[in-house]
């Protein structure tokens, strides 16, 4: 099949980029249904123009003994010392969510088991876990304690094994949802009735500029819905202090997204839009980078 981009049905969209063979990868949440139910895997699609795609690919399948049946979400996929490993979202009755790594010798998987389980607290609500490698060298999985534990939902770093196979010292606080001005409390059914307001923290994206700054993609809910911000490190490093940009990004009712290259080497945003299901799809944008921060590219409305 080769489906065109509003033809496929995907949340939290992630490009890994192949200059190599002249190619981008597509991985996402692509079950159906995500929220509930049992589930299927991951699927990939494959693309030269970013407009056209191949698929979908079967990237991960669980296997029969498989600790998790439901929710998957959020896969990225990222090169790490000659192997690629995905980084995704699992949960299951009696276990609390939480980022298990997986690893295939190929880009496009398919992907098996790498870490023990979840590479988050055992007993936390965690999500939407990143990887990053600082200038020193060293892994680190930057991820979400989630707001259904904590009400104001939180982005910490965990230092990684160098083969990234298991956790190494505990979870370092970076910032709560509430500091940056444009994240609102979620105003849900399911939260009106709570004594504290929920804010929440999703999808966090470190990148390194040219000029050596460090930033992340993070998102949440602003004025106009789901919605991406961005904060500065102050230090260079994943440790911050982080700053939160008084205005979001992207504040139009679509988020969790990454910034991805072209093979051309200039960079574009991607995101889901809108934010409700079935109808979420993966859109791009250009975008300029400056020295301390990326803006939306006013001039265009593709990759």
């Amino acid at each position: 099949m080769s489906p065109q981009l509003d033809q496929i049905q995907i949340r939290d969209p992630f490009v890994l980029t192949l200059p190599e063979s002249g190619e981008y990868l597509l991985f996402g949440s692509t079950d159906k249904n995500i929220w509930s139910g049992p589930a299927t895997g991951f699927d990939c699609y494959r693309s030269r123009d970013l407009f056209t795609w191949e698929g979908p690919l079967p990237a991960f399948r669980p296997s029969d003994d498989f600790w998790s049946r439901e929710q998957y979400w959020a896969p990225e996929v990222h090169e790490y010392h000659g192997r690629y490993f995905m980084f995704a979202t699992f949960t299951a009755p009696g276990h609390f969510r939480g980022t298990q790594i997986l690893s295939a010798e190929n880009p496009e998987g398919p992907y098996s088991p790498w870490s023990e389980g979840p590479v988050t607290p055992v007993n936390w609500q965690c999500l939407d876990g990143t990887l990053h490698v600082d200038a020193d060298g060293i892994p680190w999985l930057v991820f979400c304690h989630e707001w259904k534990q904590i009400h104001d939902g939180a982005v910490l770093a965990q230092r990684l094994s160098p083969n990234l196979r298991t956790a190494e010292g505990v979870p370092v606080f970076l910032f709560s949802a509430s500091e940056a001005e444009w994240s609102l409390p979620l105003d849900a059914p399911s939260v009106r009735d709570l004594a504290f307001p929920v804010h929440v923290t999703d999808g966090p994206f470190l990148f390194r500029l040219s000029s050596g700054n460090l930033i992340m993609l993070w998102s949440s809910f602003g004025a106009q819905g789901y919605a991406m911000g961005v904060a500065r490190s102050e230090s260079g490093t994943v440790l911050g202090p982080w700053i939160q940009e008084a205005e979001p990004l992207w504040k139009t009712d679509g988020g969790h997204g990454m910034i991805a290259r072209n093979l051309d080497g200039s960079l574009f945003l991607t995101l889901h839009q809108p934010n409700n299901s079935p109808h979420e799809r993966a859109t791009f944008h250009r975008l300029l980078e400056l020295d301390s921060t990326v803006i939306l590219d006013s001039e265009s409305t593709g990759a």
